[in-house]
Order: structure tokens, then sequence, then C-alpha cells
């Protein structure tokens, strides 16, 4: 089975590209691949949306964040972007390895095919 990194960059503008982020790592996790979710950029606004229990797609985040597909939240664009109390109150690690963000090479290096949207 492969391993897939799906990162999440699409700002609320991108509603549909930030939902197939969600659905991708469902269905890759599904079919028995190893999957992580990476929130950076304007996609980090998407955990305090997603997280609300009154959207839409709340369910299906939370599907994907109790099956621990969430690998974290961009540490430096969540406080750029306003939702680093959003983020910590869901419980999702803040990633900031790399200046303040989350590390692309390392997850490179375990063998993770990056899916950016």
């Amino acid at each position: 089975m492969g391993k897939f990194a799906v990162i999440v960059q699409a700002g609320p503008q991108d509603g549909a590209r930030a939902l197939h982020g969600l659905l991708y790592a469902d269905e890759l996790h599904e079919a028995g691949h190893e999957v992580r979710v990476v929130f950076d950029g304007a996609g980090t606004t998407w955990v305090e949306t997603y997280s609300a229990p009154a959207h839409r797609y709340h369910d299906l985040f939370e599907k994907v964040r109790s099956a621990g597909l969430i690998g974290g939240v961009c540490e430096y664009c969540a406080a750029a972007f306003n939702v680093k109390a959003a983020v910590v109150q869901v419980g999702l690690p803040l990633q900031g390895e790399a200046g303040g963000h989350p590390s692309i090479s390392r997850l490179v290096a375990d063998g993770y095919a990056l899916l950016v949207l």
C-alpha cells in the first residue's frame, strides 16, 4: 500500500478543494493506504470551519479526524490566519519544525507522496 500526505492549502474561496482533501484522505484510508492530512497556508482556516457542528461537512471532518488521519496544522499559518486557538481547541497538533511550518522534506523522506490542494 502507498503513503500519501494530503496538503490542504485551499483558502475560503476554494471550498471544493478543501472538501476534496478530506474526501481523498477518507477514500485512500478506506482502501488501506497510509494517509496524513496537513492543513497549511490559508487551508488552516478550514479546521475552524469544519469543526463547527452545524457545518455540512462536519461529519466527514470528524470521521477523518477520529481515524487519526490529520497529521497536523501549520503553526505559523494558523497564527497568521487567526485560527490557532480553534486548532488547539479541536486538539489537532500544530507543526512548525521547518521555520514555523510543517516539514515537507520530512514527509517525503518518510515515503509520503504529496497531494497538494
